[in-house]
C-alpha cells in the first residue's frame, strides 16, 4: 500500500488503472513516431536516388542523342541521286580536270578515282628542289592558268617556268561505257630571253587511289610506254604514253627515259615519293653536247616506319614515266577506255589537233553569244583575259570526296562528318584548292550564265552536305589531299557557326534565268530540281534563324567571334566571310550585324518566291521578308544618326591600340628565361552599348542586296560615301574600310595583317556596281546620280584587273587600295573572275 499511497501523492490525486502500471506508453509512441519518420527519410533518399540515376542516364542518353545530331545527315531525299555523277548519268563530266590542287591533271567524279597527273623539273640549274606539281605559290611561276575551258570537253592552259613555257591542252571523246577517251598534249617552248634551250623532265603518272591495279610496259630498258590498268568504275583501260616529237628543233631524239613503279600510302604523298626516289647518277648525252648528270625517278622503298603505320591494303598503286628532253618538244599522252570498242580512231596527231580547233572554235561563239563583249568594243585583248578569267573558275572545279571534322558543344573531342561528294569551284588553286561556302555563291553567278545545269549541280551537292540541324560545314577539307594544304587550327569546323548563305544569290539568278528562258533545258529542269531542293533549303533558312537571332527581335547575330579579347586589335568574325573587318570591339550576346540582317531579308524573300513557285505554304516566308524589307525597321535597328551610315550595334569603344606587352625581369635574372614580350591590346576607355563606328563594305549592305527603296533619305549618304576618296573611292575600285576609319590598314595582332580593312575585294565591288545599275536604272531621286556612279566604278574595275593581269600574269585575291597592285593569294579566278560579269554588264 505504501507505494500505491506514494503513486497517488506524486499524481493528480486520481488512482491510475492498473493497465497503466505495466509499461509507459507515452515514450514507446514516441519512439514509433521517430521510426516511421527515418523510413520516410530513407525511401526519400533512395527515391532521389533512383530519380537522379535515371536522370543522369537520361541525361547522358540526350547528350549523346545531340552529340550524333552534328554527324546526322538531313532525312529528306538527297537532291542528287547516288549515281549522278556515274558515267551511265553523267558520261560527259565523269572524266575531268578535277584536281585544281595540281598544275595538270585528270580524275573521274567517284569516291575512290584513278587519277593521272603531271610533274616537271628543269635540269641543270642551280636550284634545288625545283620539281612542280601541286599549285604553290613559293614556285614563283611568271603565270599559270587555263585560257580555254569549256567545263566539258576540252581545256588550253600555259603554265610560264622561269625560262619555258608549257601549254598542256586536252580533249576528251565519248564512247563505251566509262566515260570515254582522252588525249594530252603537252608543248614546252623555250623563252626567247633564254640563253640556250632549257632540258626539261616531264613526269606524267597515274594512281589508283587504293581501288584497281595498275601494270607497267616496258620496252627500250627505261622507256615505259604504256600503263594498263583495272578498275571497279573505270573496268579497264590503257594509257599510251607518246614519244616526244622535236618540233622545230632535234632534241626529242636525243630524249631519255626513267621510269618509277611503286606503292603509295596516299595521294597526298605523291610528291614526296618521287623527290625521295631521285637519283643523279644518270647521264644526259646529246650528240653535240657535254654529258651531264641529270636528276631521274630511281626506285623508292616505303620505310618499315611507314610499313608499320600503314595498312598495305591502303596502299595505292602509282606508276610514273619520265622523259628528259630538250626544249622545244611536244608529248601525247593517250587514255583509252576498255569498253570504247567501236572508236574510229585514235585521238592523236592530226585528228587531236583537228579536234582542239572544233572546240576552240565552240568555245569561242558560245562566249561571245554568252557575254557579248566584243559587240561592247573591248579589244581582242581584253576578250582574251575574260576567256581566261572565266576558264580558270571552269578549270577550277574540283570533285572531293571524304569526311569533314566537325565538333558540337556536345562532343568532347573532334567527330567525322559522313562521308560525301561535293563537286565544287575553288577560290585559288594554290592556296584555296577546297570548297568554301560562301565563295561559292558567288562562283555561281558567273557560272550560271554559261551553263545553269551546272550550277543546278553544284547547288545540290552542297545542300546535300546538309545535317539534320540545317548547318553546312562552310569549310570542305574532305581528303587527305585536301588538309595537306590546310593550318590544323582551321580544320575542326563548328555546328555554331554560319556563313553567308550566297547560294541564294545563285538561285535568285536561276530563277530569273527560268522566268525569262522558260524554253531552255535548265528552265526545265528547274521545277523537279526546286522540289527536291526545298527540304533542305527549308531547314537551312530555319537554322540561321533559330542559331544566328540576335538580341532583340529580327535582329540577327554571328556566332564564332574570336574570344579571345586580350591579343586582337578587334576580334574577328571569319563567320561573316568578312574575316577581320571592325566589329564591336567587346564580343557580347548583344551584338546586331546589319550584314546578316540583309542576308536574312534576300533569303526570305527568296524563300517565299520558291514557295510560290512549287504550291507550298509561303506566307510566313513572305511576312518575314515584308517585315525584314521594311526600311523603317531596318533604320531603328542599323541606321546611326550620328555617323549617317548603317552600322552594326554592340559593345564598343573606339579607345583601343595594341601596345608591347611589359614583362618584367628581376633584377639579375637571365632575360631569355622569361616570355617573350608580345603585342597586346590596350582599352583606354570601357566600351558600351553603341554604334559601332566603321565604315565600309558592311555599312553598304542594304544598298549592296537591294533592300532599300530608291527613294529612301539614306541612298543619299550611302553614295556620298561611295563616291568620297577619302573615304571608300579609289581609282581601282571602292575600298573596303574608309581610309578615315581609326582601323584602316591596322594590324590585328603582331602577326595578323589587315585583310578586309582597306584593300579591294572583287565580290563585294560586283554586288556595288550591280547595285548601282539596280538604282540607276529605276525611278527615285537618286537614279542619274546612281548611273554616274555605276560607269566610274565599273571602268575603274575593269582597267586594274586587267591591267594587272597582263602585268603579273595573275587575277589576285584582292588589290590595293592606294596603287591597284594585286596581292594576296594567286591565281584567285574565284570570285575575281567576277570581272567577266562586270564586263558584259550582266548582273
Amino acid at each position: 500500500m505504501g507505494r500505491r499511497r506514494k503513486r497517488v501523492a506524486t499524481g493528480d490525486g486520481v488512482p491510475s488503472p492498473r493497465k497503466e502500471e505495466k509499461a509507459p506508453a507515452p515514450p514507446r509512441k514516441e519512439k514509433k513516431k521517430k521510426t516511421d519518420i527515418g523510413k520516410v527519410f530513407i525511401n526519400i533518399s533512395i527515391g532521389l536516388c533512383i530519380f537522379s540515376l535515371i536522370w543522369f542516364f537520361y541525361a547522358l542518353y540526350m547528350r549523346s542523342s545531340l552529340a550524333r545530331r552534328v554527324v546526322t545527315l538531313h532525312p529528306s531525299p538527297r537532291v542528287l541521286d547516288a549515281n549522278s555523277s556515274s558515267p551511265a548519268v553523267s558520261p560527259e563530266r565523269y572524266w575531268g580536270s578535277y584536281r585544281p590542287q595540281v598544275y595538270f591533271g585528270m580524275k573521274t567524279r567517284s569516291p575512290r578515282s584513278v587519277v593521272t597527273g603531271l610533274m616537271w623539273m628543269r635540269q641543270f640549274t642551280d636550284m634545288e628542289g625545283n620539281l612542280r606539281h601541286t599549285c604553290e605559290q613559293g614556285d614563283h611561276l611568271q603565270g599559270y592558268g587555263w585560257l580555254m575551258h569549256d567545263g566539258v570537253s576540252f581545256g588550253v592552259q600555259e603554265i610560264h617556268d622561269r625560262d619555258f613555257t608549257l601549254t598542256t591542252e586536252f580533249v576528251k571523246r565519248m564512247g563505251g561505257d566509262h566515260g570515254g577517251d582522252w588525249t594530252w598534249r603537252i608543248t614546252a617552248k623555250q623563252h626567247s630571253i633564254a640563253s640556250s634551250a632549257p632540258v626539261i623532265s616531264l613526269m606524267f603518272y597515274t594512281a589508283t587511289d587504293i581501288q584497281g591495279s595498275l601494270q607497267a610496259h616496258v620496252e627500250e630498258k627505261n622507256r615505259l610506254s604504256s600503263v594498263t590498268g583495272t578498275s571497279e568504275e573505270l573496268g579497264n583501260f590503257k594509257i599510251t604514253f607518246g614519244k616526244p616529237t622535236a618540233g622545230e628543233g632535234a632534241g626529242g631524239k636525243y630524249a631519255r627515259y626513267n621510269y618509277l613503279q611503286t606503292r603509295s600510302p596516299g595521294l597526298d604523298k605523291l610528291t614526296d615519293i618521287v623527290k625521295n626516289s631521285l637519283n643523279h647518277k644518270f647521264v644526259f648525252s646529246p650528240p653535240k653536247g657535254e654529258k651531264r648528270s641529270y636528276f631521274a625517278v630511281d626506285s623508292y622503298k616505303v620505310t618499315n616506319h611507314q610499313n608499320q603505320q600503314k595498312d598495305p591494303k591502303m596502299e595505292s598503286d602509282f606508276v610514273l614515266h619520265q622523259v628528259t628532253v630538250q626544249t622545244p618538244f611536244q608529248i601525247e599522252v593517250l587514255f583509252e577506255s576498255g569498253s570504247f570498242r567501236e572508236r574510229p580512231n585514235q585521238l592523236v596527231g592530226s585528228v587531236l589537233t583537228d579536234e582542239l580547233e572544233k572546240r576552240k572554235m565552240a568555245f569561242d561563239e558560245k562566249f561571245e553569244s554568252t557575254f557579248g563583249l566584243q559587240a561592247k568594243g573591248f579589244t581582242s585583248s581584253q576578250i582574251e583575259f575574260a576567256k581566261a578569267a572565266l576558264s580558270n573558275m571552269l578549270g577550277g572545279m574540283g570533285y572531293f570526296f571524304g569526311q569533314s571534322v566537325v565538333q558540337s558543344v556536345y562532343n568532347e573531342h573532334p567527330v567525322l562528318y559522313p562521308e560525301g561528294p561535293l563537286f565544287t569551284a575553288v577560290p585559288s588553286r594554290s592556296f584555296f584548292p577546297r570548297g568554301f561556302l560562301w565563295d561559292e555563291g558567288f562562283h555561281q553567278l558567273l557560272l550560271n550564265k554559261w551553263d545553269s545545269q551546272l550550277t543546278q549541280e553544284v547547288i545540290a551537292h552542297w545542300l546535300d552536305l546538309i545535317n539534320v540541324e540545317g548547318w553546312i560545314p562552310r569549310e570542305q577539307i574532305l581528303d587527305d589531299e585536301a588538309r595537306s594544304k590546310v593550318p590544323s587550327e582551321f580544320i575542326v569546323q563548328h555546328n555554331e557557326n554560319a556563313n553567308p548563305p550566297t547560294l541564294f544569290l545563285a538561285l535568285q539568278e536561276l530563277l530569273e534565268k527560268r522566268d525569262a528562258q522558260p524554253e531552255s533545258l535548265s528552265s526545265q529542269t528547274m521545277l523537279p530540281f526546286l522540289k527536291r531542293l526545298y527540304p533542305r533549303l527549308q531547314i537551312w533558312f530555319e537554322w540561321f534563324n533559330a542559331t544566328q537571332a540576335g538580341p532583340i527581335a529580327n535582329s540577327y547575330r554571328w556566332r564564332g567571334r574570336d574570344k579571345d579579347t586580350n591579343l586582337f586589335l578587334n576580334p574577328k568574325t571569319l563567320t561573316s566571310g568578312l574575316d577581320d573587318y571592325p566589329r564591336a570591339s567587346h564580343p557580347s550576346a548583344d551584338e546586331r550585324h546589319v550584314d546578316l540582317y540583309c542576308w536574312m531579308t534576300l533569303a526570305s524573300g527568296i524563300m517565299a518566291n520558291v514557295a510560290r513557285i512549287l504550291g507550298e505554304p509561303h506566307q510566313v516566308y513572305e511576312n518575314t521578308h515584308h517585315t525584314l524589307s521594311n526600311n523603317n525597321l531596318l533604320n531603328e535597328l542599323h541606321w546611326s544618326e550620328n555617323l549617317h551610315t548603317f552600322s552594326d550595334y554592340g559593345n564598343h569603344t573606339q579607345a583601343v591600340s595594341l601596345q608591347q606587352e611589359k614583362v618584367f625581369v628581376p633584377p639579375g635574372q637571365p632575360r631569355h628565361q622569361f616570355p617573350v614580350s608580345r603585342l597586346v591590346r590596350s582599352v583606354r576607355r570601357a566600351p558600351k552599348l553603341q554604334y559601332v563606328n566603321a565604315l565600309g563594305y558592311v555599312s553598304l549592305f542594304p544598298f549592296l542586296l537591294h533592300i532599300l527603296t530608291p527613294d529612301s533619305p539614306k541612298m543619299e549618304h550611302i553614295l556620298r560615301d561611295i563616291q568620297d576618296p577619302e573615304r571608300l573611292w579609289t581609282p581601282y575600285g571602292l575600298r573596303s574600310l574608309s581610309r578615315a576609319d581609326p582601323l584602316y590598314m591596322k594590324r590585328n595582332t603582331e602577326h595578323d595583317a589587315p585583310y578586309w580593312r582597306g584593300p579591294i575585294w572583287i565580290n563585294i565591288n560586283y554586288l556595288a556596281v550591280r547595285a548601282l545599275h539596280h538604282y540607276g536604272s529605276i525611278e527615285g531621286p537618286y537614279k542619274e546620280k546612281a548611273a554616274t556612279l555605276y560607269q566610274e566604278l565599273r571602268t575603274n574595275l575593269i582597267n586594274n584587273v586587267y591591267k594587272q593581269y597582263l602585268e603579273t600574269g595573275y587575277i589576285w585575291e584582292q588589290y590595293s587600295d592606294s596603287t591597284g597592285r594585286g596581292q594576296g593569294s594567286h591565281p584567285f579566278t574565284g570570285w575575281s573572275a567576277l570581272t567577266v560579269l562586270i564586263m558584259a554588264e550582266e548582273y
